[in-house]
């Protein structure tokens, strides 16, 4: 059973303390010392909650992956396997896979986690919250991938305001649930930020005072890029509750 979910904002390094002080800017947050081998993650605390985001440092260009916080680490990695998931490093904090497309992502035990962190409020009353990783995928393996999520989530799954997206939605309060899109073209599996905005214009000139630029405007959702080169998207969702307000 999952218990608890985070998001991962993997930048570059030399742009990661760029990525920090962003992503702490817009999702009300401070700063962890880093932590890790190399010092190479730095976790987003929100005051009164447990944290669901962190920015890693990694040597590519960089994207975004999910931790999903488990009770049985040994028991949710053999079912993973079992559902086609390819196993990387592992020990008993931490086991690193990959889906059968090729998304990362990792398990990490429980520690309790429970208060998710609040939604956010910016300049002028606009309210945001990041409550959701899209995992960006190739055409030939959308549907493998839909079926490899919603089998190891056992989350609810429902097809998108679009036909390209597919959504899963835990049924408990977990703060990041996984989104996925079919691409129009093949590519490497890769992964972005969606942050649901009550209001796409107010939000973008939020994001943009804080040093994001905008990329291109969507049916409901506007793609920008973070100051450290990541793109992500403003999703004209409830940030409460994250259903669709935009057509």
């Amino acid at each position: 059973m999952i218990r608890w979910t985070y998001a991962f904002i993997d930048r570059p390094a030399a742009a990661a303390e760029r990525a920090t002080a962003f992503w702490t800017a817009v999702t009300g947050t401070r700063a962890s010392a880093p932590w890790g081998g190399r010092g190479e993650f730095t976790t987003l605390l929100a005051d009164g909650a447990d944290a669901c985001l962190a920015v890693q440092s990694v040597g590519g260009p960089g994207g975004a992956h999910p931790d999903l916080v488990v009770e049985d680490m040994a028991g949710f990695a053999a079912r993973a396997g079992e559902l086609g998931a390819v196993t990387g490093t592992r020990n008993p904090e931490l086991a690193v896979l990959r889906s059968p497309g090729g998304q990362p992502f990792c398990l990490v035990p429980w520690r309790g986690q429970r208060t998710r962190p609040p939604v956010v409020t910016g300049p002028g009353g606009v309210t945001s919250r990041v409550d959701q990783l899209c995992l960006d995928v190739a055409p030939a393996a959308f549907e493998a991938e839909v079926a490899f999520w919603t089998a190891l989530t056992g989350w609810e799954a429902r097809p998108g305001g679009h036909p390209e997206f597919h959504g899963l939605r835990p049924r408990s309060d977990l703060p990041v649930h996984l989104l996925l899109q079919r691409l129009e073209e093949p590519r490497p599996a890769s992964a972005h930020l969606d942050v649901a905005c009550s209001d796409l214009a107010a939000g973008q000139a939020w994001h943009e005072q804080c040093g994001a630029v905008f990329v291109r405007r969507g049916e409901g959702w506007t793609v920008m890029r973070d100051p450290a080169g990541g793109v992500y998207c403003l999703t004209g969702r409830d940030p409460g509750t994250g259903d669709r307000t935009s057509p």
